[in-house]
């Protein structure tokens, strides 16, 4: 999966609409091998898009959970924590 997707779910505050359309760009990239189409293909592309934002919004709107919601500036530093281990310089 591609690194720059991002896990929305769960989240307090609920995920926004910037991210889940961030996420759906990702993924119609991701797919098409284009970071930014050509002018041939835009229309298409940015079709792709909105349909995968829909999606994705529909899909987080119906998932249940009964864990209790996840904090965002934690999730962050658990990143940064695993990412400083990864590329840390003491290598091996």
């Amino acid at each position: 999966m591609c690194r720059n997707i991002k896990t929305l779910h769960n989240f307090e505050p609920p995920a926004m609409d910037d991210e889940i359309r961030a996420s759906a760009l990702q993924f119609v990239r991701k797919l098409s091998g284009f970071s930014h189409p050509s002018k041939a293909n835009q229309a298409a592309f940015e079709q792709a898009v909105e349909q995968v934002t829909a999606s994705a919004r529909e899909l987080l709107a119906s998932l249940v959970t009964t864990a209790p919601p996840r904090d965002r500036s934690t999730e962050a530093a658990k990143a940064r924590a695993r990412s400083a281990t990864r590329f840390s310089d003491a290598r091996p």
